[in-house]
Parts: C-alpha cells; sequence; structure tokens
C-alpha cells in the first residue's frame, strides 16, 4: 500500500495543470523557512550546506554540479531515483530512513498536509529558479557600465553621513523590533498567556520533529527534558528541567530563534503555551498549567540556586581604578592551575 496516495494523486493533477499558470504557495514558502539554513531556491540560489532546490521536482536527483553528494545519495541516483511527488513525499517525512547514510540530518516533516505543500512550492521554481508564469527580475546592467551612471539614472541619493555614506539611522520601530529581550526578572516581557495543552499541539508542530516527541532530542538536535542528577557526572544531560537557571532563557530563545529555520514566526501566546509544555515535560507544572505574563516570575527551575550573579564588579582590580582593568601581573604569586576541564581535559599545560 502506497505511503502517500494522496501524493500521488495530486502529483497527477499538477501534471495535468501544468500549462496553466501555478499559483504562488504561501504555506509551501512558509514551511520552507525551515529548509532555508540548507537550501536555496530562486534566481539568486547558491550552494550552501544542501545543494540548490532549482527544478528539483519531476528530474532525476543529484543533478547539481560541483555539490558533493554522499555515497548514500550517489547510490540512490545510479539506482534511477526521480523526484516525482510519491519520492519527494516519502523522502521528506524521513531523509535518514529514505537514504540511509544521507548527509541531511533533519528527522523529517510529520504532517502530510505540510509535506504536500512543500513539494507544491517547490514545484513552482524551474531549473533557473523562475517560478512558474512569472519573470524574474534580474539586472541588465552591461559589463561596461560604470554603478555610479546607473545609479544616477536611477535617481539614487548617496548618504552624505558617516565615514562610509552608507544605510540610514535607524527608526524607533525597527530597534523595538529586535529589542525583544527577555530577563529573569521579567523585563521585557510582553503581555500574554498560554497554556501547556495548546503548548503540546504546537511543540508536536514545530519542535518534535528535531527535539523528540517528549523533548528527548533526535539523533544529535538538543534534548530538552529530563536529565535530572545528571550534572555530577562525567557526561551530564543540560536540560531545562536539570541545568537551566531561568525560564527567562527558554522564553526568550524559543521567541527569538525557534522554530529552526523559520524563527520569528511564532505568536506571543505561542511561546507562552510552548514554554508551558518545556515545563510540564519536565515535571515542573500539570498538564492544565497555563503560563501568562502575570505569574512568569513565580516559576522558578530547579538548577537556579546553582548559579552565580557576574561580581567582577567587586574583584579588588577593578575596585583600584575602574577604568583601567589589571590585565598582566596581577597578583604576586605564579597563576596555578587547581582544577581541569573533564573527558576532554582541554586546558592548556602553559
Amino acid at each position: 500500500m502506497l505511503k502517500y496516495p494522496k501524493a500521488r494523486v495530486l502529483g497527477v493533477l499538477l501534471a495535468i495543470s501544468a500549462a496553466t499558470p501555478v499559483i504562488a504557495n504561501d504555506e509551501g514558502k512558509a514551511l520552507f523557512g525551515q529548509c532555508r539554513a540548507c537550501h536555496a531556491i530562486g534566481p539568486d540560489a547558491k550552494t550552501q550546506y544542501g545543494p540548490v532546490l532549482n527544478g528539483v521536482m519531476n528530474r532525476a536527483a543529484m543533478v547539481e554540479e560541483g555539490y558533493s553528494y554522499s555515497d548514500a545519495f550517489k547510490k540512490a541516483s545510479e539506482g534511477g531515483l526521480t523526484w516525482d511527488n510519491d519520492t519527494m513525499a516519502a523522502f521528506l517525512a524521513a531523509p535518514m530512513s529514505y537514504i540511509s547514510g544521507t548527509k541531511m540530518a533533519y528527522p523529517g516533516v510529520k504532517s502530510d498536509e505540510d509535506i504536500q505543500h512543500i513539494i507544491n512550492y517547490l514545484s513552482l521554481f524551474d531549473e533557473h529558479g523562475n517560478q512558474a508564469g512569472l519573470v524574474a527580475e534580474t539586472s541588465q546592467e552591461r559589463p561596461d557600465e560604470d554603478p555610479k551612471e546607473r545609479m544616477l539614472a536611477a535617481n539614487f541619493v548617496l548618504p552624505d553621513h558617516g565615514v562610509f555614506h552608507l544605510g540610514r539611522k535607524a527608526l524607533n520601530e525597527e530597534v523595538a523590533a529586535w529589542d525583544i529581550d527577555v530577563r529573569p526578572d521579567g523585563t521585557g516581557l510582553p503581555v500574554g498567556s498560554g497554556d501547556a495543552l495548546t503548548g503540546m499541539d504546537l511543540y508536536d508542530a514545530q519542535c518534535a520533529s528535531c527535539h523528540g516527541d517528549f523533548g528527548e532530542g533526535t539523533g544529535r538536535w538538543p534534548i530538552l527534558a529530563g536529565g535530572h542528577d545528571t550534572l555530577t557526572e562525567e557526561r551530564p544531560e543540560k536540560t531545562i528541567g536539570s541545568y537551566w537557571p531561568y525560564l527567562s532563557t527558554v522564553f526568550d530563545y524559543v521567541r527569538r530563534a525557534m522554530p529552526f529555520g523559520n524563527a520569528r514566526s511564532l505568536s506571543d501566546d505561542d511561546v507562552y503555551a510552548i514554554t508551558a509544555y518545556l515545563l510540564y515535560l519536565n515535571d515542573e507544572v500539570d498538564e492544565e498549567f497555563e503560563l501568562t505574563s502575570e505569574n512568569f516570575t513565580s516559576i522558578a527551575l530547579p538548577n537556579e540556586a546553582n548559579f552565580i550573579a557576574d561580581n567582577r564588579t567587586d574583584e579588588p582590580n577593578r575596585q583600584i581604578n575602574v577604568n583601567e582593568l589589571c590585565m598582566t601581573d596581577c597578583i604576586a604569586t605564579p597563576v596555578e592551575v587547581t582544577q581541569r576541564a573533564l573527558v576532554l581535559d582541554v586546558t592548556p599545560d602553559e
């Protein structure tokens, strides 16, 4: 039985409608964000960690010149692998299982619907990166054309400020868009709320493919839950519940950098919900818990007491002259190594 019967039907429909203009796929474009960390697509696409995906659909696999494919991928290509709707759907669902030994260390897309959205988006681009029915805007400059003349012809005004005459002063609203850090005392928290049950659905859709269904991590992706009482072991598991000192770090990181490849796509309430669910995975709250901007600072992670404040401003050398820190020969006696890094022993001898 085919794993993706709907995908095959859609593939036939796409083939039938190939002569008609293809409508932009917003869902697929958004989902492709998680692929952009390794792959590029479009008229200006360049090889990154993974190959360019222009015209990838309905062609033989492994055709990009100059890209170093894995031996497993080469073997699959020599065996006649072609990227059609079925093969691409199976690969996106579980890359490392579909082609064992591939360099694509990605757990896979969980939703069949999301897989089809991504395939539809990939199908929009021809081998040159142009979208079906659209002509990419390319530079029409002549090799002998003076760049300055071209800018003047376009009524370009050269800035006269600064050393390099580049850019402009950032607007207040532009600064505010990046000023999103959250501190342990709650400073910077946006107004909002989210419960653990809602967070579970969001986590399954946005996070589980890398971090595992229960925060256990897949492949080499970070473990988020568990690890209690392992910090004194040779290989401790540094998770949110076992090691992280402040809940604000969890919230800030998820809000700023997750999901991988599609950062800043979550709403503030989504981040509250996912953070609440991560607390639940670490047995810090029950499944009905709701995290809000009001009760946020009441949550203390188990390892908080083992972190100390940065007290370098209290050091004697800092107190002597706050404007001129001592950098050499600051103590009368020779420096003595009192403890060495474990496992790798990275402490230098000299």
